[in-house]
């Protein structure tokens, strides 16, 4: 697959995100812009991910 290096690359941003969020989650007053911030960015990555995936 022509794109693997790119989606490798994004799978590990992706996984950083959800720590991010893990963490930001876990704090006893997590900021809610911040979450939604790192949410939308996280899906943002999920779905160049997907389309990358895809056969032409």
């Amino acid at each position: 697959m022509l794109h693997m290096p790119r989606i490798r690359s994004l799978e590990t941003r992706h996984a950083h995100l959800e720590e991010r969020i893990a963490q930001e989650g876990a704090r006893p007053r997590p900021d809610d812009g911040i979450l939604t911030r790192l949410k939308r960015e996280k899906l943002q990555l999920k779905e160049e991910m997907e389309r990358l995936k895809r056969p032409n």
